[in-house]
């Protein structure tokens, strides 16, 4: 893996590492504030920031202390109150969906851009080249055609947990209706066919760029990402093009909590201030390939400067949330999901009242279409139920779900290997859909396939089904090296309920499904 995927892959594992149940969104536990330090709720991309901080923290004695989350999350989090005394300082993708809540828009004092990064295309050289384009020349109209005729594929971050996914939303939504300014339920309504068109071309969704891109490279027969210019930029074999009737951009806003003291504001001042300043804009620009907002420091090498339309954002919170919800439940290809629960002996008593908790307070976010398969194992698969919810009646198979797992009982040793190869067995492959496993355990392997029969049965399966990876959840006494190998085999990503919630856990998941 080249060196400029392997920093979003360093990325993606320390955000893994850092799931808690700040990052899923439950309410944080109020830390004291420590002289010098700053706690900071920042979106999840700007991981990669790390080497600038540490610079600031030389320049200024200033310790930044960041809590990752998704933008969209963190600002339901600051709407709820969550934030006011755990952390005194935001420092999201983007204030826009911010603004459009009331509750979350109080809860800040003061924001300042420090640099910024426009939505993007980046597309393989090879198919730019095939489909005849000139990168100063691609409109979204151009992209959306390249769609219908089956000559584009792309993967996209989750728009209802990413700033990067609903940005890149907006942006598609704003061109192809044509919205000569804040885009309204009628241009939503407007563009609505022809999103569906467009984004039949979505093969990758993921909640997190650095997971995109690696999940990109693996599977290495999808064509294009759309993400922000600076994370396309540091992927290697990618033209990164910014459509040239116009892009959503990010501004990196630092903003101040209203809750804060007057010393933390003087603090988030100085803060921003040596943000701002020339040599740490220049090592911004150059590290991350985001764009510098200061006039005197020139974007890094390989930045278009071309000037490009700025796309409006939704008006109001009814059209923004409208477009997530069409998206969600109309837009996108449907999902299919085996769930491979552990209710082994060991999960019997506490445990086994948490995985159903979290499992049924899971389907209030299922999805129009999306089809669910609940599969138990103890010492061999129980049972396998098959429920789709239907936007003709969701509530009948959201109902049929939560009564499965109220049945749910513990007993039998731990077949993990076997129950996952009868889970990819159950999906099989051809259908159009995102397929996912998720596996939930609380020990380790005991009985029927051994870790090496599972690694030759998924190298057998045929291409199309070694797409589909698992999401293991670490819980109770699982095995960390056992769960991580098969994230790894399989493609998937590691999710740690130990560390915070398992009601948590599988809520984040929800992005990659």
């Amino acid at each position: 893996m080249r060196r400029r995927l392997a920093v979003l892959a360093a990325t993606a594992a320390l955000l893994t590492a850092c799931t808690s149940t700040q990052d899923h969104g439950d309410k944080p536990e109020a830390t004291a504030p420590v002289p010098g330090t700053l706690r900071v709720l920042a979106s999840s991309e700007l991981s990669d920031m790390t080497p600038v901080l540490d610079q600031v923290r030389k320049d200024t004695g200033i310790t930044v202390k960041p809590t990752y989350m998704g933008t969209l999350d963190a600002v339901d989090l600051v709407a709820k109150g969550g934030a006011d005394q755990a952390y005194d300082a935001l420092w999201l993708s983007s204030n826009d969906y911010l603004r459009l809540r009331p509750d979350a828009a109080k809860k800040i004092v003061s924001e300042t851009p420090v640099m910024s990064s426009p939505v993007a295309i980046g597309v393989r050289t090879d198919a730019v080249a095939r489909l005849h384009w000139k990168p100063e020349d691609v409109t979204w109209s151009r992209i959306e055609q390249a769609v219908q005729d089956g000559e584009l594929t792309y993967g996209m971050t989750d728009p209802a947990r990413s700033n990067s996914g609903f940005s890149t939303l907006v942006s598609v939504a704003s061109a192809l209706s044509g919205a000569q300014s804040a885009l309204t339920d009628a241009d939503v309504t407007k563009a609505t066919p022809r999103l569906k068109e467009f984004f039949k071309g979505q093969k990758l969704t993921s909640g997190s760029s650095g997971w995109l891109a690696q999940a990109y490279v693996r599977r290495g027969n999808v064509d294009a990402l759309l993400n922000y210019e600076s994370v396309l930029k540091q992927i290697d074999g990618l033209t990164v093009i910014r459509p040239k009737d116009g892009v959503v951009t990010a501004d990196y806003p630092v903003s101040t909590l209203a809750a804060s003291s007057a010393g933390t504001r003087e603090q988030v001042r100085r803060l921003t201030e040596a943000l701002r300043s020339d040599a740490v804009q220049k090592l911004i620009t150059e590290r991350t390939y985001r764009r510098p907002v200061v006039p005197s420091v020139r974007p890094a090498a390989g930045l278009d400067t071309g000037r490009r339309r700025e796309l409006p954002f939704p008006g109001s919170r009814s059209v923004a949330d409208g477009l997530l919800d069409s998206y969600e439940n109309k837009l996108r290809r449907p999902s299919r999901t085996v769930y491979v629960l552990d209710t082994s002996g060991s999960m019997r008593g506490d445990r086994l009242d948490r995985l159903k908790k979290a499992l049924i307070g899971l389907t209030g976010d299922f999805r129009q279409r999306e089809e669910v398969t609940l599969m138990p194992f103890g010492s061999d698969v129980k049972s396998v139920r098959t429920h789709v919810v239907s936007p003709a009646d969701p509530q009948s198979g959201l109902t049929a779900i939560r009564k499965d797992t109220d049945a749910l009982t513990a007993d039998g040793d731990t077949a993990i290997y076997t129950s996952l190869e009868k889970a990819y067995e159950h999906l099989g492959g051809g259908k159009d859909t995102f397929t996912s496993i998720v596996l939930m355990t609380d020990g380790e392997n005991t009985t029927g396939a051994k870790a090496g029969d599972f690694d030759a049965f998924y190298r057998g399966l045929a291409p199309a089904e070694r797409e589909t990876p698992v999401f293991p959840i670490l819980f109770g006494d699982s095995d960390r090296a056992e769960l991580a190998h098969i994230a790894d085999l399989t493609g998937g990503r590691l999710f740690d309920a130990r560390q915070g919630s398992l009601d948590g856990a599988f809520e984040e998941i929800r992005g990659y499904q």
